[in-house]
């Protein structure tokens, strides 16, 4: 059984999780396929080597996530502290909706601890803000459901600074989730000022550049068979200006002795110690090395090549197709 890892605490909640967690989306056909017993066996091997924070949602495999996630934690439940998110909607005819009424908190709550088989959730996040919705009133919704005690503490993804100050005024935030790596500073770090002046955690999602930043992903064939053919970054033109960004973090690494993904999420991780990154993978191989970002020591000066080896706005093309891009940072 490896050590225990360090651990972080987010924001002013009771909540303490290894200081790197699993993302879950990638077990549900987003980047390709991955078999539920592979599933299973991605999830165990995270959580028996030590990472105790797992995130998912209920738009992933629109049900399917939490579903496996539910058989995993058979057995190993106490071990772990489980976020999931609503907010987004399927729609007729392909699509992402959006729904943060008072109503469809309540449903959606309900909906995802059923699948997940459990009673509560420990962290319960606004997957997309509505702007149809005041955010007073879909945060004064789930603060009911903390007094239902159905979830222990409450988050928002891809909130702007505005509304993560409004939200927190109805009730404490324990995490705000917006991607973050050396491929996207800008828009995160305005948003790590306002969580630290408010005392909330931030979870980075994305930490490894949707691969990009793993050495892993060496042509735009190597993508054609997920979603992230769509994604701009991937895109003949930009994506060689972000290999060329990817091959310098290798070149860093090899003089490391590290991986790639470990150097990017060392990086993150001395950021700050109320910053948790979430890597998301199908490959059970990958637990450990992305587990090993925390024996990487890095010295300032190391941060500091680093940073200016990726400054803020260097990746080419947006983070999410224009329509995506409609719905973050709200």
């Amino acid at each position: 059984m490896p050590p225990p890892l360090p651990t972080r605490r987010l924001g002013y909640s009771p909540l303490n999780v290894s200081a790197i967690g699993l993302g879950l989306m990638s077990l549900s056909g987003t980047y390709g396929a991955s078999s539920d017993d592979n599933g299973l066996s991605v999830i165990h091997e995270a959580i028996d080597s030590g990472i105790t924070f797992l995130d998912s949602a209920d738009m992933y495999g629109w049900g399917h996530n939490e579903t496996l996630l539910g058989r995993a934690l058979q057995g190993r439940r106490e071990r772990v502290v489980l976020a999931t998110k609503f907010g987004q909607t399927r729609q007729a005819g392909g699509g992402n909706g959006v729904d943060g009424s008072p109503a469809y908190v309540q449903r959606a709550c309900e909906a995802s601890l059923q699948r997940l088989g459990l009673d509560v959730i420990d962290l319960y996040y606004v997957h997309r803000i509505d702007p149809k919705v005041p955010i007073e009133d879909t945060v004064g919704a789930m603060a009911r459901l903390v007094e239902q005690g159905k979830v222990r503490a409450l988050g928002l993804c891809e909130a702007s600074p505005a509304t993560i100050r409004r939200a927190h005024a109805v009730h404490p935030l324990a995490a705000i989730q917006t991607e973050y790596s050396l491929l996207y500073r800008e828009p995160a770090e305005e948003t790590l000022r306002t969580t630290r002046a408010l005392g909330i955690g931030f979870v980075a999602y994305s930490p490894l550049g949707r691969s990009l930043l793993t050495g892993t992903v060496q042509s735009v064939d190597a993508v054609a068979n997920d979603r992230r053919k769509d994604h701009p970054r991937f895109h003949a033109g930009n994506f060689e200006r972000n290999r060329a960004l990817a091959a310098t973090l290798e070149g860093m690494a090899r003089a490391k002795g590290c991986q790639p993904g470990q150097l990017a999420l060392a990086w993150l991780l001395a950021q700050g110690e109320d910053i948790v990154p979430i890597p998301g993978t199908k490959q059970v191989a990958r637990i450990a090395e992305n587990r090993g970002a925390l024996d990487v020591s890095l010295s300032p000066a190391e941060v500091a090549a680093l940073s200016a080896a990726f400054p803020a706005g260097a990746a080419a093309g947006t983070r999410y197709p224009e329509g995506g891009m409609k719905g973050v940072y709200l």
